[in-house]
C-alpha cells in the first residue's frame, strides 16, 4: 500500500484499467450479456422496492460502466442517462441499448465530477449510484455536491453500495484484514478483474479509497440532501455469500426538498 503522486496519475491509471476491463466483462460469464439481452434484470429486489415506481421519471446513473443497471431501469419505464468516464464502456453500453431497443436511454462519457457540465445542467428525478462505485472516488464531499446538484427539486439520490465492514474481511468472511478508518489512497497492482481474476491485462495498477458510512451520510447532508433512510443488508457480496451475520451492502435515499 502506497500513496499516489497526484490526481492526474490515479485517474489515468484507473481509466486505463477500466478501459481494459470492458471487453473482458462483455465477453465473460459474470455479466452474462446474452441473458441480459434476453430480458434478465440486474437490479436487486431491495433496490426495486426502495426506489419505487420509476415509470415516466428521469433517472441518471452515475458511474454506469457498461449500462446493465441503467438499462434495467429503462425497462421499468424510466428515461435514463448513464454516465461513465470510460469511452470504451459507453460504447459498449450504447451497443447494448441498441440491442434491447432502449429508445429512451442515452450514455455520456464524462468524469463523475464533471457531470453537471457534461449534462448541460439537466436535473433528474432520480440520481442512482450502484455497487462498487464510491471506492474509485477520492473526494466523497465533491461527489455528494455533484450528485445533489443533479437532483431535481422533489427528487432524490439513491445509493446501493458494498458495506465498508464487509470490505474489511478476507475471503473467509471472518478474518479482519483491513482498517476501517484508513482514508489514504490504496494502490493495488493485480491482474484480472472481479469478473475474471485470470484475465490478462496490461494496465494492472488501480487506486481506490475507503469511505465509511459516516463519511457518505455527512457528505450528503452537507450538500443539502435529507436522508430518508439508511438500510443495511445481509445480501451477498461479490466475494462473500449471504448468511455471515454481518452487513454486506447498504442502501440509502436522500431527498432534495425546496
Amino acid at each position: 500500500m502506497t500513496t499516489t503522486p497526484g490526481a492526474a496519475d490515479w485517474r489515468a491509471a484507473n481509466l486505463a484499467n477500466w478501459d481494459e476491463r470492458v471487453p473482458i466483462h462483455t465477453a465473460g460469464s459474470f455479466y452474462d450479456l446474452p441473458a441480459f439481452v434476453a430480458g434478465r434484470n440486474t437490479l436487486r429486489d431491495f433496490e426495486l422496492s426502495e426506489v419505487g415506481d420509476v415509470a415516466g421519471k428521469t433517472l441518471l446513473h452515475l458511474q454506469c460502466h457498461i449500462g446493465l443497471d441503467t438499462l434495467s431501469w429503462s425497462r421499468r419505464g424510466a428515461t435514463v442517462t448513464g454516465l461513465d468516464f470510460s469511452a470504451v464502456a459507453v460504447k459498449a453500453a450504447n451497443g447494448l441499448a441498441a440491442q434491447v431497443d432502449a429508445t429512451t436511454a442515452r450514455f455520456v462519457t464524462a468524469d463523475v465530477y464533471d457531470a453537471v457540465q457534461a449534462l448541460g445542467g439537466q436535473r433528474f428525478d432520480i440520481v442512482y449510484t450502484g455497487f462498487g462505485a464510491l471506492c474509485w472516488l477520492g473526494d466523497i464531499a465533491r461527489w455528494a455536491r455533484t450528485a445533489a446538484a443533479l437532483v431535481a427539486e422533489g427528487g432524490f439520490l439513491y445509493l446501493a453500495e458494498y458495506h465498508p465492514v464487509a470490505d474489511l474481511l478476507g475471503d473467509d468472511g471472518a478474518t479482519v484484514e483491513n482498517d476501517y478508518f484508513h482514508r489514504d489512497p490504496i494502490v493495488v497492482d493485480a491482474p484480472g478483474t472481479y469478473a475474471d481474476a485470470s484475465a490478462p491485462m496490461a494496465a494492472t495498477v488501480t487506486v481506490e479509497w475507503r469511505h465509511g458510512i459516516g463519511d457518505v451520510v455527512s457528505a450528503l447532508t452537507a450538500a443539502g440532501l435529507r436522508i430518508e433512510f439508511l438500510h443495511e443488508h445481509d445480501h451477498s457480496h461479490f466475494r462473500l455469500p449471504a448468511g455471515k451475520g454481518i452487513p454486506q451492502v447498504y442502501s440509502l435515499r436522500a431527498a432534495k426538498t425546496a
